[in-house]
């Protein structure tokens, strides 16, 4: 799909000159080159500008960010304005989950990562947009790449204000897809941890599960920055080999992925070859043809007892979509659940021994490029492949030819392997893109 060039956001400056990540950043307001200030004030321009075209904010306060910035002190996140999820606690923004249940809901406290957030020195720039509780019913928040199509599924407002230049890091969460696929549609990275290595306190559940913190960032050593602030203890990078073993794995569903993301694909494959890593084929046994089902139906049970609360105070004030789906995760008896967990932990042990041939496993992150309209964000079934088991993901954005639409790559690694999995990333992002690595 080309962009309607009436729509189009420019993005040529999407972070301010010379700071082409949120790493170079920080080490301008460390070095005394830049302030807080300075920086928060050039983002609040571009908000400004472009979030009446792109509304990823849910709540922002142009007052509150300035108030912030100027009281910073210093810290390894000293100088970063970070757009939040809209399913974190903030105190000095309300949490309402896109949900009119929670109209003007108030938390008392942060949620643990934004604490984490504000002691390294960050800037809480607002609260983004999410779907419903995270779900499926969808948000205002456009593409800023063409703003007739969808940001992606719930970390939409996050991944739309990181491709708008509206802060330069943003935290996300991901029960299916909803940290990847935004990355891949809104052209930016993404890193999802092993399941269980971030806190999820202050957090509304979902599917508890699956629920994880991921975060956005301009390149992978932004990734990486914020990976040791909101993962305490995680290990130093380690030196990767100068060429990678990598497998790349299609699945099951190649037949949904359409011929430019096919395209983008092997296009990325050639590059990395070029640079002398080794690629094979990884075609996982028919057994796991069941975890998209089984995701799913894991997905709606658990929610049903997370949303039980709102739906026993008033059905009629969630989306059509929720309520389907608390409904049919309530008619799911108990053993099919049960029977549907222990398939994927007897699948566990078998991809782990897959993956434990390769540096890293590699997938395209979404079957299509962004969907044009608002209503649909499309499936998300090459993303909770991986997360139906905790593994790391990385979205790394492809190149790609003015007018197109961006095409995400998923980078997999072993779980709680999460430092080689950003050090691989970041090897491969060299390799691969227009964008620092």
């Amino acid at each position: 799909m080309q962009l309607d060039k009436n729509n189009e956001i420019s993005l040529q400056r999407t972070l301010i000159a010379p700071y082409p990540d949120a790493t170079a950043i920080t080490l301008a307001v460390g070095s005394g080159q830049a302030t807080a200030s300075t920086i928060a004030e050039s983002f609040l321009a571009r908000i400004a500008e472009h979030e009446p075209h792109v509304q990823a904010f849910a709540s922002f306060s142009a007052d509150r960010v300035r108030q912030q910035a100027a009281q910073s002190t210093g810290g390894p996140l000293a100088g970063l304005t970070v757009g939040v999820k809209d399913m974190f606690d903030t105190v000095d923004y309300p949490t309402e989950y896109f949900s009119p249940l929670y109209q003007g809901h108030r938390p008392a406290r942060d949620a643990h990562v934004v604490t984490l957030l504000r002691q390294a020195g960050a800037v809480v720039m607002g609260k983004t947009h999410t779907t419903e509780f995270a779900y499926m019913h969808t948000g205002p928040t456009r593409n800023p790449h063409d703003l007739r199509c969808t940001p992606g599924s719930s970390s939409a407002g996050s991944a739309a204000g990181m491709a708008a230049g509206f802060f330069p890091v943003a935290l996300g969460t991901q029960t299916a897809g909803s940290l990847i696929k935004p990355a891949a549609f809104c052209g930016v990275h993404a890193f999802k941890p092993s399941f269980g290595l971030v806190s999820l306190e202050g957090i509304k559940p979902l599917a508890p599960s699956f629920d994880t913190v991921g975060w956005y960032g301009r390149s992978v050593r932004d990734l990486a920055l914020l990976g040791r602030v909101l993962i305490p203890g995680l290990p130093s990078a380690p030196t990767v080999r100068s060429t990678l073993h990598l497998g790349f794995c299609r699945t099951s569903r190649w037949d949904s992925v359409s011929p430019d993301v096919r395209e983008a694909a092997r296009q990325a494959m050639a590059r990395l070859r070029d640079a002398g890593n080794r690629i094979s084929e990884v075609v996982l046994p028919p057994l796991f043809d069941t975890v998209f089902t089984d995701h799913a139906l894991i997905n709606d049970c658990e929610g049903a007892r997370s949303l039980a609360k709102e739906y026993a105070t008033d059905a009629s004030r969630i989306s059509a979509s929720t309520r389907e789906m608390i409904e049919h995760g309530q008619s799911i008896a108990w053993a099919a659940e049960a029977e549907a967990k222990a398939r994927l932990a007897k699948q566990a042990p078998v991809l782990a021994d897959i993956i434990g041939e390769y540096d890293a496993l590699l997938c395209v992150s979404c079957p299509t490029v962004a969907l044009a309209g608002l209503g649909s964000t499309g499936p998300s079934d090459l993303i909770k492949l991986w997360t139906a088991f905790g593994l790391p993901q990385v979205n790394l954005p492809l190149d790609r030819a003015a007018g197109e639409l961006p095409v995400g790559l998923q980078v997999i690694g072993a779980l709680r392997d999460d430092a080689q999995l950003l050090a691989a990333a970041a090897a491969l992002a060299r390799d691969l893109t227009w964008v620092r690595p």
